[in-house]
């Protein structure tokens, strides 16, 4: 019975993860991602504030084609998508911030997630800092009671690049083992192809695993992603 009751527990589990741009949620937590959906967690939600194709050089956007690469992942995820918004890309600081925040607590209120996963508050893209701000100040303590845990990702490219300071550094707390799931990770990847670039670039294979490498060998494991543990709420 104990084990029932444990089970039923997971299961209740709602996991958000409010990314700035499709691929985001790939190379922030691909591989936990896949680990959640396999371990029966399935209540998993992906909420993208924009198709992030604007600020590359390109005379067209091509959103119809983010928008079918970011539901092929959702399905292979087996994840709820959330792709109604479209922040303009690199420039959501052209928008109140305000607004950001009423878009998310929009879906707080839909969604009632128990785990929220998002940016590091302090990335070098704009837009991943803007989504983070607009995640912590719509869950304010007192807001939504159901919320228990608030993670932060890295992105390759962006994370890293940031000025390294006490106050700007991404320090993870939390490591998950993605030894089975780092080459499922990567063909989600590719999905994505456009965002791909040949190595030494981060955003490559090659960087995607060198950086699941790298954090494997902070925890003591093979391959692993890591996290920075915000807020815990426990009962």
């Amino acid at each position: 019975m104990w084990e029932n009751r444990m089970m039923n527990k997971i299961a209740r589990e709602t996991t958000l993860i409010v990314a700035a741009h499709p691929d985001d949620e790939i190379l922030g937590m691909g591989g936990t991602l896949l680990k959640l959906a396999q371990s029966g967690q399935n209540n998993l939600h992906l909420l993208f504030l924009s198709f992030g194709e604007a600020s590359r050089g390109k005379k067209e956007t091509n959103e119809d084609l983010r928008k079918q690469q970011a539901i092929a992942v959702s399905k292979k995820i087996g994840a709820r998508l959330h792709l109604e918004e479209n922040f303009p890309d690199n420039a959501f600081d052209s928008v109140p911030l305000l607004k950001i925040i009423q878009k998310v607590e929009y879906y707080l209120n839909i969604i009632k997630p128990t785990i929220i996963y998002t940016h590091h508050g302090q990335d070098l893209n704009v837009d991943h800092r803007l989504t983070f701000q607009a995640v912590f100040t719509a869950v304010r303590p007192s807001r939504y009671p159901y919320l228990k845990k608030l993670y932060t990702f890295e992105i390759l490219s962006s994370t890293e690049w940031q000025v390294k300071t006490s106050s700007t550094v991404f320090l993870p707390n939390t490591y998950v083992d993605i030894e089975r799931y780092l080459e499922p990770k990567i063909e989600l990847l590719k999905e994505y192809q456009r965002e791909l670039s040949p190595y030494p670039f981060p955003r490559s294979v090659q960087g995607v695993k060198a950086l699941a490498q790298y954090r494997g060998m902070e925890s003591g494991l093979k391959y692993a992603e890591a996290f920075q543990l915000i807020r815990e709420v426990r009962p």
